[in-house]
């Protein structure tokens, strides 16, 4: 896709990663759930720290330099997956606030006619999903099935991006413009994959500030978890001791890489036998 050159680096962005809001999650959630007393304290904290929460096509359209300014304190605020708290306990929160967020819904996922029963906790439906949207929340693409799309061949790959699409397009009458890689992994092919699928800028995670220079198609995040406290959350805004904050998750991030390469490298060593 084609569209404006990428300007040069400025001022680097906290994008902010959630996942599940709830009371009680999902055993397979609750690490990355944050309590809805929670959520609501951390954007309270925004609102005090005049933070400018901005949806992922806003910040890209200012990185590509179209025309208007960074906000002061800007922040962005995106949910991953599709969990049904965001629209219960987080909606409400964001709404009183004025904060615009962004939500990347794994289509598979969500309660409907697309459904394939793999949801981790109970899921959004399309309705809900809709009102979101309706509330000025921008609603990205996460694939319809949730894989690790550095694993998947070429076939599968250009379906979970493209069916993912056509599916929030159908159900909301616009296409989305912005994409979360699943579980955070993507190498160069799975990044040319979701631009040729119309995607025009992507979220990874990587766990550090965002800056113009990683480019559009890998913007990192920070993750919030329901062990993250005020403290901590307050760093993450204010892009305090990321690096020490995250060491952990970054050395284990790296070591899972080379192990999806070399798993990447057998299977189409194996494809090209057969």
């Amino acid at each position: 896709m084609s569209g404006p050159a990428w300007t040069p680096d400025g001022v680097p962005v906290p994008i902010l990663m959630y996942h599940s809001v709830a009371r009680e999650p999902s055993e397979p959630t609750r690490a990355l759930s944050v309590s809805p007393g929670r959520f609501a304290e951390q954007m309270e904290m925004l609102a005090d720290h005049r933070c400018t929460p901005l949806t992922t096509a806003e910040l890209a359209a200012i990185w590509r330099g179209g025309g208007r300014a960074l906000p002061d304190r800007p922040v962005l605020i995106t949910f991953d997956d599709g969990y049904e708290g965001v629209h219960r306990h987080a909606l409400p929160v964001l709404a009183r606030h004025g904060f615009a967020a962004t939500l990347f819904v794994s289509t598979g996922w969500l309660r409907g006619a697309h459904d394939t029963g793999r949801g981790l906790d109970t899921m959004l439906d399309w309705d809900q999903v809709r009102e979101l949207a309706g509330q000025g929340v921008e609603i990205g693409g996460h694939s319809h099935t949730h894989p690790q799309l550095d694993q998947l061949p070429d076939e599968e790959l250009e379906f979970e991006l493209r069916h993912c699409k056509e599916i929030v397009e159908g159900e909301l009458g616009a296409a989305p413009v912005s994409f979360a890689y699943p579980y955070g992994h993507s190498d160069r092919r799975v990044r040319r994959a979701v631009r040729a699928a119309g995607f025009a800028q992507s979220l990874a995670v990587g766990n550090g500030l965002a800056r113009r220079r990683q480019g559009p198609f890998a913007l990192q995040r920070v993750t919030v978890r329901r062990s993250t406290g005020a403290a901590e959350f307050e760093r993450l805004v204010e892009g305090r001791a990321i690096g020490r904050t995250f060491a952990t998750d970054r050395a284990l991030t790296k070591g899972y890489a080379v192990v999806r390469r070399v798993r990447q490298a057998r299977r189409k060593a194996a494809r090209t036998r057969v």
